[in-house]
């Protein structure tokens, strides 16, 4: 596999706009027919946008935190599934840079750039809770490794070259391994049945005493015993991918109460578009969603800030500035894709339209971990300056 390297933030943006204008076409049709996007995945790959965040001295753009949450901002605004796809992918590409040797980062940034994907297969099904990891690396005599698990809601694993797992190793400490797809004892089923984000194929992987060498191995525990970006990065770019599908909703209301709507009949003007009550709820969630981005922007500000001098304090005010972000979004999210069908009147409801996707594509990621939770942080945070937790989820 080959592909292009993206050399700049500016660049990266406008790879990412024609991307964005290409994707939005086929994502009606993709998702009501639930066909995989394959050769959208094939396109991301090979415009170098996967290796943006490779670090400038292995050859790679190294853009900013703003540039990556406007990236996922426009590919969710034209499909809030494919964009879910290379989180993770982002993601484990952070754990490399923090936790990686110098010879582990020189192969696997040699492999983003050369377009490979990265997966993912961290969550389980019927543990106690979320980080109750309980996938195994059992090592063996030569240094190496035995893995065995089952991972759930494993967004990218089906499409991925390498799939990043974690999983407990010596003393229940939470490690990475990078595996690849094709991997004896990797299976990975295409099973998930979510009402929205249908194509992302978030389904299972099953890990059957699957070897893994030492040096595949990254000691993801140590990313948490001192000051970190790990989560405010992870929930920036979901907290972009809502930004993106409000915004794909309200340009879709927008042009359909412009071309297909019908006026209420006590309106008494000829088009739906100039009804005042129309226009005023447009103009409020307008505001919603200026607001969403903007709270986009300053988390990602801040995160850089904190990049350049991690501390406690800017650790802190970078996870704040994403919960803040997150959690209006969240909320933006569902409220512009219901109010779609309000605005745009009976015939939006139509199956054969679609239009439904918007909402199930934001009430199905708002639901990947609480808002409320980030709501308590940001007001403990206000009231007794405590720093948020370093669990990885903000």
């Amino acid at each position: 596999m080959s592909a292009h390297v993206i050399a700049d933030d500016a660049e990266a943006l406008a790879v990412a706009r024609s991307l964005a204008d290409g994707f939005r076409a086929g994502a009606g049709a993709r998702d009501s027919e639930r066909r995989l996007p394959r050769a959208e995945l094939e396109q991301l790959s090979g415009s170098g946008l996967l290796a943006v965040t490779v670090p400038a001295e292995h050859g790679g753009a190294d853009v900013d935190a703003t540039t990556l949450a406007e990236i996922f901002r426009l590919l969710a605004s034209a499909d809030g599934s494919l964009a879910q796809i290379p989180q993770s992918h982002f993601v484990y590409v952070n754990v490399i840079r923090r936790q990686g040797t110098e010879e582990q980062r020189k192969f696997f940034f040699a492999e983003l750039l050369a377009g490979r994907r990265l997966g993912n297969a961290q969550s389980e099904a019927g543990t106690r809770h979320v980080q109750d990891i309980r996938t195994r690396l059992t090592p063996r005599p030569d240094g190496s490794f035995l893995l065995t698990g089952v991972k759930h809601y494993s967004t990218g694993a089906l499409f991925a070259d390498w799939i990043p797992v974690l999983a407990r190793a010596d003393h229940d400490d939470l490690h990475v391994a990078y595996v690849p797809r094709d991997a004896p004892g990797v299976t990975v089923v295409d099973d998930w049945d979510g009402m929205g984000q249908r194509t992302t194929a978030s389904g299972t992987v099953h890990l059957t005493d699957v070897p893994v060498p030492a040096d595949r191995v990254l000691p993801h525990h140590l990313t948490f015993r001192g000051p970190q970006l790990h989560g405010a990065v992870a929930q920036l770019l979901h907290a972009a991918i809502d930004v993106g599908i409000a915004d794909g909703a309200l340009a879709e209301a927008a042009e359909f109460v412009r071309t297909k709507s019908r006026p209420w009949f006590e309106s008494g003007v000829d088009t739906a578009a100039e009804d005042p009550l129309v226009i005023q709820r447009f103009g409020e969630l307008a505001v919603g969603t200026r607001a969403s981005r903007a709270l986009l922007r300053e988390a990602a500000r801040t995160v850089e800030e904190a990049r350049a001098d991690l501390t406690d304090d800017s650790a802190a005010e970078a996870s704040i500035a994403v919960a803040a972000a997150k959690a209006h979004a969240a909320r933006t999210a569902v409220e512009v894709a219901d109010a779609l069908f309000e605005l745009a009147g009976t015939r939006s409801a139509l199956n054969s339209l679609n239009l439904h996707r918007h909402w199930r594509d934001a009430r199905t990621h708002t639901l990947h971990d609480p808002a409320r939770w980030k709501i308590q942080h940001i007001g403990r945070y206000v009231l007794s300056g405590t720093r948020p937790p370093r669990h990885g989820l903000l």
